[in-house]
């Protein structure tokens, strides 16, 4: 599997992180890297098959965004509620039902069941590379991994992630993760 071209400029996805630039405050830069290295990720999953690129940056760009809106690191509804909002005022309700799949199985520790669409899959897969910085590769290649976190730097992204989850912990030391399912 060679290392395509990344897709490095989506404007529906650009928009919509544009739009929650106040709420994503300083984190801005990281987030929106950690967005193009999950969207590019998951292609590099599809093997040559091309996933709807506006459904996937729209799933994309707001899977973890409750973090910032909502204020806590239990965002997986919030995020899920944003998307459909967004989808909603985009006319495009009839993504509903996958985009909010892909943003609700992100952070589920094994495979997603059969019966679930392939795209959920690879956006859970993609994002695990990313969580664990390509410890996790699904089969990519590190040399791929290593050349979209190039493009796409952390910008401070996972440090940030790992002081919430500590915060969290101090708080609800019993469910310091409520993002994660398995």
């Amino acid at each position: 599997m060679g290392v395509p071209r990344m897709v490095i400029n989506v404007p529906r996805l650009e928009a919509i992180l544009g739009d929650h630039a106040d709420a994503l405050g300083t984190s801005f830069e990281g987030y929106r890297n950690h967005v193009y290295r999950v969207l590019n990720f998951h292609l590099l999953l599809s093997d040559g098959r091309s996933p709807d690129l506006d459904r996937l940056a729209i799933a994309a760009a707001h899977h973890d965004l409750g973090i910032w809106t909502a204020g806590t690191l239990d965002y997986v509804g919030p995020s899920i509620a944003l998307a459909a909002a967004y989808l909603e005022r985009a006319g495009l309700q009839s993504w509903k039902t996958e985009v909010g799949a892909m943003i609700q199985h992100h952070h589920q520790l094994s495979a997603c069941p059969a019966s679930v669409a392939r795209e959920v899959e690879l956006f859970r897969r993609a994002d695990w590379i990313d969580v664990t910085m390509g410890a996790r590769r699904f089969g990519l290649p590190r040399r791929a991994v290593k050349q979209v976190r190039a493009v796409f730097p952390d910008a401070g992204f996972h440090r940030r992630l790992t002081k919430l989850v500590l915060m969290r912990f101090m708080r609800h030391p019993l469910n310091p993760l409520p993002m994660v399912r398995l």
